[in-house]
Formats: C-alpha cells, structure tokens, sequence
C-alpha cells in the first residue's frame, strides 16, 4: 500500500482506524513501562537512592517466566507470581547485602556501584543461558487481535492494560491510603524521627525494595513478549526507566503513570510514522523536559 511505512505492517488494519490502534499499543506499551519503571521510581524519590541496576530485577522475572515455560512446562499464568517473587528475594537479600550500605553515600558512589551490578549482572545472565533471545509462546487465548468498533485490540495488550490497571491502583492505594505507606514516607521525611516514633526504618526500606524488585520482575516477564529478552535487557531499557522517571518526576506514582502512558504511545506512533527516526521521538522528549521542566512534567513547579 502506498505510503505505508517499513516494518509497521502490525500496526495497519484495513478497514479499521489506524490512529486508534496505535493508541491502544501505545497505552499498553506505556503500562508496561509504568511497572517496569514505578520501583526506580519509588526508590529514587521515596527512597532517594539512585538504582540504575533496577533492570537487573527485570530481566530475571523475563527469565523466569521463560525458563518456567520452556524448560518446565508452566503456563504463563502460573510462571507470574514466580516472575514476581524470585527478583523480591533477590532485590531484599541485596536490599541487606549491598544496597543498604549505600543509603547515606553520595549519588556518584551509587550510580558507580549499580551500574557496576549490571555489567556483572549481563556477563553471568550471558554465561548461564546463553546470548540468544528468549522466546515466550502466549497461549492461544492471549494471541492475535479482535475487531472492537473497527479498532484492531490486542488480546495480550488488553490482559497488561487490564493487570498493570489494577497495579496502578493498588499501588496508588497503597502508598497513599494504608499504615505501611504513611510509615514509608515518615521514614523518607526524616528518618530519625520516624525511628523514635517506634517505626522501623530499616525493616520499611527492605520491604519497599523488595517489592519495587518484584514489580519490576514482574513487568519483565509481562512486557517480554512486546520488548524481548536477552542478557543485554537492562542496559537496552535503562533510559526508557530513566526517561518514565525524569518526565513523570519522583515526588508521587502519578507522575511516572502518566510520563510512562505518554512515552508508549509516542514511541509506538513515532516508529509506525516515522520509522527512520527509530526512538529518536522520546529521546526529544525527555531533552524538551529537562530545559523547560527539570523538576519532571507532572510535578508542580516551586
């Protein structure tokens, strides 16, 4: 068809609206890069620690989820939770371990040491499994597309709007509405204090990493069917985490939720309209962000 750009051919559907489709995509990508991106989020301006290893915790949900599938035979569903729980662990255990020591440093020492993490982190993924993609086979009822009032929807992208939806609104409910989310801000604001008022401290940081790891694992395995899996995963979406963040700014969820929503359907529509400029699109974004709103998009200027 004339006009039609290369390697968009997914996102064209005879008969129905174009411009609709790829919103929906776009939403569903930006969901996904919402949960990948909402723990960096939490940890950076909940917690103030500059996390750039929290691709890491990703890519082993994705991993996960794969090994599950492929070598156990676990229906996706089920491989979920496992995507979920496996980087909590392994994000509370270096919670203990590593990260914990690096609170009060400097935010040089912290960008240093977890950028470090990921270089070892892509050297062993890479020696253990391999450097080839891993490949998740959807069962039938979450592949293809159907036709809503001529709009080509996605099954798979229904099921993440659809799951990262309630995600967004537990978390929201969470950090704003329950004793544990007043205790983490407390804690945030001076931590002394909150220790004297019987909080703790050090108990509320695990728990919150962990979790921001798991949600991370968990958006890795959601979102490795759209974005793909290989060892190089942390590195290759790291400044789209970092993009969510700088856009949506750090002083809430919302921000991110909404700087992440309008990062997928401008990077799906600026590879469907203009294919050559390849993820150009957002990275002018984020440069027209940071001149004219360095505080983030969605915060409130002082």
């Amino acid at each position: 068809m004339a006009g039609r750009p290369h390697g968009a051919r997914s996102l064209y559907f005879p008969g129905g609206s174009r411009v609709l489709t790829i919103l929906f995509d776009g939403i569903a990508y930006g969901m996904v890069l919402f949960v990948l991106a909402c723990g960096l989020s939490i940890t950076l301006g909940l917690m103030n620690f500059v996390n750039l290893a929290h691709g890491v915790f990703a890519m082993v949900g994705g991993y996960v989820t794969a090994i599950l599938m492929n070598r156990l035979g676990v229906p996706f569903l089920a491989t979920l939770p496992f995507a979920f729980l496996v980087p909590a662990a392994l994000g509370l255990v270096m919670e203990r371990t590593l990260y914990q020591r690096l609170y009060n440093r400097n935010h040089l020492d912290q960008v240093l040491f977890t950028i470090g993490l990921v270089f070892m982190a892509i050297a062993a993924v890479d020696y253990v499994m391999g450097s080839q993609p891993q490949l998740i086979q959807l069962p039938s009822w979450l592949r293809g597309r159907v036709d809503v009032f001529g709009v080509q929807v996605g099954l798979y992208r229904s099921f993440i709007i659809v799951v990262c939806g309630f995600l967004v609104v537990g978390l929201q409910f969470v950090l704003a509405k329950t004793r544990f989310g007043a205790q983490l801000r407390a804690a945030v604001d001076d931590a002394r204090v909150a220790r004297g008022l019987g909080i703790n401290t050090s108990l509320v940081f695990a728990a919150t990493f962990a979790a921001g790891s798991g949600l991370a694992g968990l958006g890795g395995a959601l979102g490795a069917e759209i974005l793909g899996l290989d060892p190089t995963f942390p590195l290759k979406f790291l400044i789209y985490f970092m993009i969510v963040v700088t856009v949506g700014g750090t002083s809430s969820l919302t921000g991110p939720f909404y700087a992440s929503l309008l990062l997928g359907i401008a990077d799906v529509a600026g590879k469907y309209y203009v294919p050559s400029l390849g993820a150009f699109v957002i990275y002018t974004v984020m440069i027209v962000v940071l001149v004219f709103r360095p505080q983030g998009l969605f915060v409130k200027a002082r």
